[in-house]
């Protein structure tokens, strides 16, 4: 019995091991590459398209899961400094692989104005190399892409501080608009 537990236990750490070498090597987005277009559904069942933003600054960012600490703190956080990220003609878009309802639920009980995407499936995340397929579930890397009025991906966060993100982003189109601190 113990000698299957240690096989079993072996075969998940090779598996972890090797999805995490096998993750890391994915191609990813590149400053200056048009940003995939999309169309996903927001909590109310409309559908939205990239190319719906052009002329604006879109902060898109992904996210793993509604209503999770970090999730929660991130979201809160674009709420909270949502009017000087549209001061810097920024609209502010979350996805993740959760539905519709889930998506509902969160933005009503955190008050939450911006939109956020159902991506149920993964395929944006997946084009946007924003997608962890875990052996039985997929969810969004907590990853955010910051494009341009013409749909070019003009700064990449993959690595994200959930206290500060937002205030990092408004600090960074000030700095790209020329407009300073």
């Amino acid at each position: 019995m113990l000698i299957k537990v240690l096989f079993y236990a072996a075969i998940i750490l090779v598996a972890f091991l090797g999805y995490r070498h096998y993750s890391s090597m994915q191609p990813s987005l590149t400053i200056g590459e048009d940003a995939p277009e999309f169309s996903l559904k927001d909590t109310k069942g409309s559908n939205h398209l990239l190319s719906d933003y052009k002329g604006k600054y879109v902060v898109l960012y992904f996210y793993p899961k509604n209503d999770t600490p970090g999730c929660t703190k991130e979201a809160c956080n674009f709420r909270d400094d949502l009017s000087k990220l549209e001061q810097l003609n920024a609209k502010v878009i979350g996805i993740s692989v959760d539905s519709e309802t889930s998506h509902q639920k969160f933005a009503e009980k955190y008050h939450l104005p911006f939109t956020l995407l159902a991506d149920t499936d993964g395929s944006v995340a997946k084009a946007y190399h924003a997608l962890s397929n875990l052996i039985f579930t997929k969810i969004a890397k907590r990853y955010t892409f910051l494009i341009d009025p013409s749909s070019k991906v003009i700064k990449i966060y993959n690595s994200v501080d959930v206290s500060n993100h937002s205030q990092q982003i408004i600090d960074d189109l000030k700095n790209i608009q020329g407009t300073g601190n």
